[in-house]
């Protein structure tokens, strides 16, 4: 098999264009801010991405998520504006309870001096509103708007722009809003110390820095700078291949996770696919990256909001339960030399068998927002080598995080799925009839042999 050879970029793409003849053209929370948690019993997180799609930059699905891994459609073209295109949607939930999506308005050959705006009460129902004229001289291209809100409450966009005289040259401008109803900008203002040739711009603030993530057009590398203020001027810090993302990624988006760590999706435009890298030292370093189930090869550019919502699962606490697989309702956990597997358990197993059954639900070792599970010695559940089993707790912090788990909601009514407290997106799941701590990979199987049904101890 002949490898395939990496996509052209953007910026390959317009300046291929450009030199083409006229008649061979073709034709609220803020992203990432909220703070960082288990959800509360009975509450869920929910995290939004609103991507336009490889096969049409005309539309945009709606896919949700409660793990910000394993993305499902909840609808599909769920968006069309009424001319023009919806590239590179950014999703923003406002003060007004309303969500705000703004997005490119054209497609790669046209000149496009607008970015969008549209509003929905709802995710899925989306109004147009306008689009907006970017008022930067000489303006040839406005592209991947990204919302910012800052600490202050205050809403920017931050646009990449390129001018006439260099069409495929961008620089990030800022935009601020005048009015709460988001239908009136500041002038813009470029971003110091990014300097052209940068597209993609997506900031956060952590304390009193400011964090700029960035593709290079010129390397195809995303580039990590910093700054004290919002305007700049940013130092990059960080060029090349310095995360181990590779090259050819562009997009970069930032969302909080429940355990703390900062997630980075990028649109690995070069392969295909979808990626997520995750960093718990404020961006210092990052996993490897890992290519998502479900968006890869359908979903492109999208930024990411986090929100805690009502109707998540409620498992009892401090209560002796034994726990039923809902895809092999016979089978329940059971503790064996240690390990946690899944037998079949009848009433006509022994005493000693379903009293190896009975496990207690606590408050997290780790968070007390999620679960930890206590046998009847008192031993903690806990992954080892991606293995369940069963130690006594040692008070270290790696034992309490390894001894911790999210509930999701589960396959059935009453059911449960438990994620990984530091491997995020890896869940407590039956293989061969053992437990084991894996990666979720956006199938209904694995959603099936990571969901179990608290029912009444067997002993």
């Amino acid at each position: 098999m002949t490898p395939r050879a990496p996509s052209p970029s953007r910026r390959t793409l317009l300046r291929a264009t450009l030199a083409l003849p006229a008649s061979a053209l073709v034709l609220g929370s803020a992203p990432g801010t909220a703070p960082a948690a288990a959800p509360p019993s009975g509450s869920a997180t929910r995290y939004t991405i609103v991507p336009f799609l490889d096969s049409d930059d005309g539309t945009v699905n709606v896919y949700q998520s409660d793990d910000a891994t394993d993305f499902r459609l909840v609808k599909a073209s769920a968006y069309r504006p009424p001319a023009g295109r919806i590239r590179d949607a950014s999703i923003l939930r406002h003060t007004d309870g309303h969500y705000y999506v703004t997005y490119t308005t054209r497609t790669w050959q046209d000149t496009s001096t607008t970015i969008g705006f549209a509003r929905s009460s709802d995710r899925v129902t989306w109004t147009f509103l306008y689009d907006y004229p970017v008022p930067v001289g000489g303006l040839a291209r406005a592209w991947a708007p990204e919302w910012f809100v800052d600490t202050d409450g205050s809403v920017h966009v931050i646009v990449s722009c390129s001018t006439a005289d260099n069409e495929w040259n961008f620089t990030p401008y800022l935009l601020s809003a005048a009015n709460t109803a988001l239908t009136a900008w500041s002038s813009p203002v470029a971003l110091s110390g990014i300097g052209a040739n940068h597209i993609d711009t997506f900031l956060v603030r952590v304390g009193s820095v400011y964090h700029a993530f960035t593709k290079n057009e010129t390397t195809k590398y995303i580039e990590y700078g910093t700054a004290s203020r919002l305007t700049g001027p940013y130092t990059l810090t960080r060029t090349g291949d310095w995360a181990g993302w590779g090259g050819y990624r562009e997009g970069p988006a930032l969302v909080r996770l429940d355990n703390g760590a900062w997630r980075l999706f990028f649109d690995g435009y070069g392969d295909g696919g979808y990626y997520a890298s995750d960093s718990y030292d404020t961006f210092a370093t990052w996993s490897a990256p890992v290519r998502l189930p479900t968006l890869s090869g359908t979903a492109r550019h999208f930024t990411v909001i986090r929100e805690t919502v009502s109707g998540g699962p409620a498992p009892a606490r401090d209560a002796a339960r034994s726990f039923q697989s809902v895809n092999y309702p016979t089978r329940y956990w059971q503790k064996q030399s240690s390990l946690l597997d899944l037998p079949v358990v009848s009433g006509s197993s022994s005493t000693a068998q379903k009293q190896a059954c009975v496990f207690t639900a606590v408050a997290g070792l780790a968070d007390a927002g999620a679960l930890s599970f206590r046998d009847t010695a008192g031993n903690y559940l806990r992954h080892y080598d991606f293995r369940a089993r069963f130690d006594p707790a040692d008070g270290t912090a790696t034992f309490a995080r390894d001894a911790t788990f999210v509930p999701r909601t589960g396959t059935a009514a009453g059911s449960i799925r438990l994620e990984s407290y530091n491997y995020p997106g890896h869940y407590l799941r039956h293989y061969n009839y053992q437990l084991r701590v894996e990666r979720a990979d956006g199938t209904d199987l694995f959603r099936q042999d990571s969901s179990f049904t608290p029912v009444t101890a067997w002993a």
